[in-house]
């Protein structure tokens, strides 16, 4: 019969009363387990997360959610085995195993790292820099991300149970956003299994993740403004998600991700011998064949020279032929099924609706050798490619969710960014060339219909991941007929669940608010230099203001003949007095920087253990032979290192003359110890 699955729902597992629906094996047909969401209490799920999960999430700041991303990775990392065993149930291969379990866990240590990395040991994001609103600097304004006292919902689809997970998980987690995961029937199991890895971890703050086994109905019913739904499945669905009360009238933030006639383009440069044209088709057959072609990223159209048509259908067919379909599980599997008899219903239907288009070139969906399996238990689908007729339309409407990829001519470049187009919006394309000018024109043609777009030539062929692959660093989405959401993209993704609000006020309000030094606000000089202060007594505003240090000739010409630096501005008076931005010889830039330092840096050994970089360097006023200057520097940020004894410390640096004019402004960056060497 199968085990019936269970929902984690307010803390426990729940179980429904009656014995649910069964799920298959996609290879055997055997019932794997049994769905069913009765008698489960979803808007209890809901106000669960609002009230538990969420505020203890954001208690938390990003690193400290970061550290728990990172923990959860590397138990999972323990599981990947158990993970593999059972997505071979789903229809997975051994290589597809790769995408979807192992691009799963790779996605989170990817935001741990970001996290880290680019979001600050605080609740709040600051956005751009702070925008002065009045003259006399006492009222200004700053963009703050901040998060939401709502609640993560995903609805995903079928296609890859752990990967499409965990990458919405992620950047939601890290933002403060409680999930609530509804993962499609035929693949629900492994889902399940992955979320009750997770719980048994303990790594995650109550509430923070839940698991509804079942339907979503009444789901969205309970949403509201601060809650956000990120759904991954068909146009149709789709469409009925935008038309619901809770989106069209109740504020909740949809994000979908839908159909998506992808396609790949060959350059109208590239030859059969040249590299290209083997990275063209060795691309093609593995967009067909990864997850039995069941990818939203997956190559559906390909778009070839008119000219290109025979060899690259040549070429690809040799391939197709050598490509073994059967048992997932065998290790000599390249294929396996799809995910089930619907899916391979809904297949041969759309191949029937292409064909009205479109002749077949190679394969045979209902037939072919099939390794170790049974083709009428399992839901077989041998590869199927097409070649389009002049001028046809369904190419460019159907999307056969499978192993199905249709050759379509093209005359011009231009008729090849065109035939693009007709596919309403997709998440990826692709072009393959050696010629720059058409990489040019191909991707700024495509852009505005495309979420992403793969430039492959012989260079990066051995670094890129493919056509195929979403990564975590970049977005994940389409416009139009794609759905027209956004996912991934690094920091972006985590930004997507917050709210950005622009704050007003005096420096020293921003200051308070979001935890950054700005300029205008108080400074406090304590008598101490700062760069004795350890983090644990350094507070942002700690000044110190230097002597003046007068900048002589001897000093530019030295600096001249030491560096190497003999641009005319710092040695030749008459052609310097010429140049109206100078009048004379000035002082090299970086010889002012490097004079500053030497006005603020406490020499002896202590907190502060190394300078790391400068950021944000600009030369406002040019520094004349015989000017003084003076720094003005004052800790800006403080940002701790976790696992680390020391942090970061972002400086303010001010550089006058003795006029009191501006004449560099920058960041320096210091790695700072946490407690004094003393202790």
């Amino acid at each position: 019969m199968g085990a019936l699955l269970e929902s984690y729902a307010q803390g426990t597992w729940f179980r429904a009363a009656d014995e649910g629906r069964p799920l298959t094996d996609a290879a055997t047909g055997e019932t794997v387990a049994r769905l069913s969401g009765t008698g489960l209490d979803v808007a209890g799920m809901v106000e669960y997360a609002r009230r538990v999960g969420g505020p203890a999430l954001r208690g938390l700041t990003f690193h400290e959610r970061a550290a728990i991303l990172k923990s959860l990775a590397k138990h999972l990392t323990g599981f990947t085995e158990e993970f593999h065993a059972l997505s071979h149930r789903t229809g997975a291969t051994a290589r597809d195993n790769a995408f979807d379990v192992d691009g799963g866990l790779g996605t989170l240590f990817s935001y741990a790292s970001r996290g880290v990395r680019e979001l600050p040991d605080d609740t709040v994001y600051l956005d751009g820099r702070t925008e002065r609103l009045g003259r006399g600097g006492t009222f200004a304004g700053q963009h703050v991300y901040t998060s939401r006292p709502g609640v993560a919902v995903q609805i995903n689809a079928f296609n890859f149970p752990v990967w499409g997970m965990l990458e919405k998980f992620a950047p939601a987690f890290l933002a403060g956003l409680p999930t609530v995961v509804k993962p499609a029937a035929p693949t629900a199991y492994l889902t399940e299994r992955v979320v009750r890895r997770v719980v048994e971890s303990g790594l995650l703050p109550e509430g923070a993740l839940q698991l509804l086994a079942g339907g979503p109905e009444g789901l969205l019913d309970h949403l509201g403004p601060q809650d956000t739904v990120a759904f991954t499945g068909s146009a149709a669905t789709g469409a009925l998600l935008r038309a619901h009360r809770a989106v069209v009238a109740g504020g909740v933030r949809l994000q979908v991700e839908a159909d998506s006639l992808n396609c790949s383009v060959l350059g109208p440069d590239v030859a059969p011998e040249d590299p290209e044209f083997a990275l063209y088709v060795d691309q093609l057959v593995t967009e067909m064949t990864v997850k039995a072609g069941q990818k939203c990223t997956a190559i559906r159209r390909a778009l070839v020279p008119e000219h290109r048509v025979e060899d690259v259908v040549a070429a690809v067919a040799e391939r197709l032929a050598a490509v073994v379909v059967g048992d997932p599980a065998d290790p000599g599997v390249d294929m396996g099924p799809l995910a089930g008899q619907d899916q391979r219903t809904e297949v041969r239907a759309a191949l029937a609706a292409l064909r009205a288009g479109a002749d077949t070139a190679f394969g045979d969906p209902d037939r072919g050798a099939l390794h170790g399996a049974d083709r009428e238990r399992g839901a077989f689908v041998s590869p199927v490619l097409l070649r389009a007729r002049t001028g046809a339309a369904e190419p460019h409407d159907v999307e056969a969710f499978g192993p199905v990829s249709t050759v379509i001519g093209y005359r011009t470049v231009e008729d090849a960014v065109a035939l693009a187009a007709r596919g309403r919006g997709s998440l990826v394309g692709s072009v393959v060339t050696r010629d720059p000018a058409v990489a040019r024109a191909v991707v700024l043609g495509c852009a505005p219909w495309h979420g992403r777009i793969l430039v492959l030539d012989r260079d990066c062929a051995e670094e890129s991941t493919g056509h195929g692959s979403p990564l975590p660093v970049l977005v994940h989405g389409g416009p139009g007929r794609a759905g027209g959401g956004e996912e991934l993209g690094g920091v972006r993704g985590v930004l997507h669940h917050m709210q950005r609000t622009a704050v007003q006020g005096s420096p020293d309000m921003l200051t308070a608010v979001t935890g950054r030094w700005t300029t205008g606000a108080h400074r406090r000089a304590t008598g101490e230099h700062p760069f004795r202060k350890s983090l644990a007594r350094l507070r942002i505003g700690d000044t110190v203001s230097s002597a003046p240090r007068t900048v002589t000739l001897d000093d530019i010409a030295h600096f001249a003949e030491f560096t190497g630096d003999t641009f005319y501005a710092h040695t030749d008076p008459e052609a310097a007095a010429a140049n109206p931005l100078f009048g004379g010889i000035v002082a090299h830039g970086y010889l002012v920087v490097s004079l500053a330092a030497g006005l603020f840096v406490d020499p002896a050994p202590g907190p502060v253990l190394a300078n790391y970089g400068v950021d944000n360097l600009r030369f406002r006023t040019p520094v004349k032979a015989g000017d003084s200057i003076a720094v003005e520097l004052t800790a800006k940020e403080i940002t701790p290192r976790a696992g680390a004894d020391y942090g970061e410390v972002r400086w303010d640096a001010v550089v006058r003359n003795g006029d009191g004019e501006t004449v560099a402004t920058y960041d320096v960056l210091t790695l700072v110890a946490k407690e004094d060497p003393a202790g």
